[in-house]
């Protein structure tokens, strides 16, 4: 009888093996991958000291390199960092740059630049108001805050005789002391001038737009001369053009014979195009950027340029944008006056 030959039985398990070394070599991966990502503690805490001590200018010495010469350098001390800023502009700094020290009075932990203007703002208004009391009392003087700005207005009633631009004697103490109160603050400012409705044609002055830029320049002279950084100043001449109240009248004819400074409250602010936004009408604010046209400059951007005199003795050319057509009776374009010194006397 023929003998049956014998099958080989099929091994069903022979994948466990390369699956077993599969997981061996991802175990090893993930162990390998592991131990190079836990941090040393002591070495990390030594690297970010050093960091913080390069940064913050310490005062350190450099430690020599261990030779075995007997005569080994001596260490070297580091330099300080030394600031060339005029110390007439480093409270500017320090409240224009947050991160720097801070004087004491804006010591608030980390402020932004924004949080700062805000905050000369609201000093700059307190101050203003204590120290023009009296004037506010009598409405010579009105002080306005928004949000992106301070408002100081000044009747020229105080400031100028009638028809010229030199400041009188009693101007001359209020403006000193608004400048002195404006002048460690870094916040961007703009004087703007304005006439009453009633014709003016002289030598110097051929309309209320030259007299009222003339005025403008004559308070931001006496500002920049006691103090304030005529980098941060500009001028405009609205002449009569920006009433506040009705010319029918002289109360309102007083009323609209000012002059406004006008505080931003920092450098990237809004433009502000009208000194009465409170009083604006919507079309007019709507229609104040095809009027000015596109070479025109924003008005806080009006300012004299780096390394000319801020304030000359023959005052520029004064860009004066106009308002639309049918709300007053000027064209609506931009205008472009000569404005003269005003004449002494």
């Amino acid at each position: 009888m023929r003998k049956k030959k014998h099958e080989d039985h099929v091994n069903h398990e022979a994948w466990a093996i390369p699956y077993a070394d599969l997981m061996t070599l991802l175990l090893a991966f993930f162990v390998v991958m592991y131990a190079v990502s836990v941090v040393n503690e002591g070495k990390y805490r030594v690297m970010s000291e050093s960091i913080i001590e390069a940064f913050n200018g310490n005062n350190k010495q450099i430690q020599p390199v261990q030779t075995n010469s007997a005569t080994a350098p001596a260490p070297v001390p580091a330099k300080r960092s030394t600031s060339t800023t005029p110390p007439s502009l480093r409270p500017r700094l320090a409240v224009a740059l947050p991160s720097q020290s801070l004087p004491p009075q804006m010591t608030q932990g980390s402020l932004t630049t924004r949080e700062a203007a805000q905050e000369n703002l609201q000093r700059i208004q307190d101050e203003v108001q204590q120290a023009l009391q009296p004037l506010i009392d009598r409405s010579l003087v009105v002080v306005r805050r928004t949000q992106s700005w301070l408002e100081i207005e000044i009747r020229t009633d105080i400031l100028f005789p009638s028809g010229v631009a030199k400041l009188s004697p009693d101007a001359d103490t209020t403006l000193r002391s608004v400048a002195g109160i404006l002048a460690p603050f870094p916040n961007p400012l703009r004087v703007e001038g304005y006439t009453d409705d009633k014709p003016i044609n002289t030598a110097v002055f051929p309309s209320n737009w030259e007299l009222s830029a003339a005025r403008a320049a004559s308070v931001a002279r006496l500002f920049a001369d006691n103090g304030v950084d005529p980098n941060r100043m500009g001028i405009m001449g609205w002449g009569q053009y920006r009433p506040a109240a009705d010319n029918a009248n002289e109360e309102g004819r007083n009323r609209n014979r000012r002059v406004l400074v006008v505080v931003m409250g920092d450098q990237q602010g809004p433009a502000r195009f009208y000194s009465d936004a409170d009083r604006a009408e919507p079309a007019m604010a709507e229609a104040a950027p095809a009027a000015i046209g596109p070479n025109a400059r924003a008005a806080h951007e009006i300012a004299p340029p780096a390394g000319h005199s801020p304030l000359p003795a023959a005052i520029p050319a004064v860009a004066v944008p106009a308002v639309p057509t049918g709300s007053l009776p000027v064209a609506a374009k931009l205008r472009t006056v000569q404005i003269a010194p005003a004449e002494n006397g």
